[in-house]
């Protein structure tokens, strides 16, 4: 998917959305485990009740490939499945893979050639050479871990280089390898204090958000300081959404949950639309 194809689809459906499916079979609804993938009935159910809402779906490898070849398996059908939703989603491989060029090219053709992907997150601590062999595909994007979500990002992201913290001066450094239509960065929700500085950056470039649902992101805060004339957010919410419900109406509950951030966030789209 394309800089411009990406942008039209946020303001057709009004949206920034993204859903992740880190599906746990251990908290999936007990009625789907006898079926015959349940790892992928439940995310079919999702998706199908989502779709309208959602412009893009993260798929985080760990859940799938906690479970071997079954997992695996689960991972392909539901890309399958999004496959027939092409230029309605942006897909996202949340593998958050980095190694030196040649083992990252092949990882970048297993996401992005095999599994056919949109995108690929990935960690940027071992330099240009294991970031750029995901840039050379067309219409691919890598969106590169900047300031996460998480606590620890503490630990090293925020220390002080030269005056600024690092994570800063990794996206700095990463505007120089790739383009806004080849390169994202990750940006945590539990950071809105610095989006405002993140856009400063990178003002023409997307961020992956993180962090918005079960981890307390202020979803308003996050618009108010990080959208840009394209959009340029994509705010990510995971077990909110896909696990409000254990029982039957597993879908329907997700659909609610979908339906309330996304009401929220076309409130502040429709300050930018074009």
């Amino acid at each position: 998917m394309t800089f411009d194809q990406l942008t039209r689809l946020i303001f057709r459906k009004k949206s920034l959305l993204c859903i992740g499916l880190d599906t746990d079979i251990s908290l999936i609804p007990r009625h789907l485990v006898s079926a015959d993938d349940p790892v992928f009935a439940f995310n079919q159910a999702i998706i199908d009740a989502t779709l309208d809402l959602a412009i893009a779906y993260k798929l985080n490898l760990a859940f799938y490939e906690s479970m071997g070849l079954k997992g695996w398996r689960s991972l392909e059908r539901t890309m399958e499945h999004l496959r027939k939703y092409t230029g309605q989603v942006f897909t996202i491989a949340d593998a958050k893979r980095g190694d030196i060029g040649n083992t990252s090219r092949m990882y970048a053709k297993a996401f992005f050639e095999w599994l056919q992907f949109d995108a690929v997150t990935v960690a940027p601590y071992m330099g240009e050479d294991s970031v750029t062999p995901f840039l050379e595909y067309d219409d691919k994007w890598v969106i590169l871990l900047g300031v996460t979500s998480n606590p620890g990002s503490r630990d090293f992201q925020m220390l002080d280089v030269g005056g600024r913290p690092l994570y800063e001066e990794v996206i700095r450094k990463a505007l120089q390898w790739g383009t806004r239509e080849q390169l994202m960065f990750v940006a945590g929700a539990t950071h809105p204090q610095l989006f405002r500085k993140l856009r400063e950056i990178a003002p023409d470039f997307f961020f992956l958000v993180p962090g918005i649902g079960a981890q307390g992101g202020d979803l308003h805060a996050i618009c108010e300081n990080g959208l840009n004339q394209y959009g340029g957010i994509m705010l990510n919410s995971s077990r909110q959404i896909i696990y409000a419900s254990g029982d039957k109406d597993f879908a329907e509950a997700a659909r609610a949950q979908a339906l309330n951030l996304f009401n929220c966030i076309t409130t502040h789209l429709n300050k930018i639309s074009p």
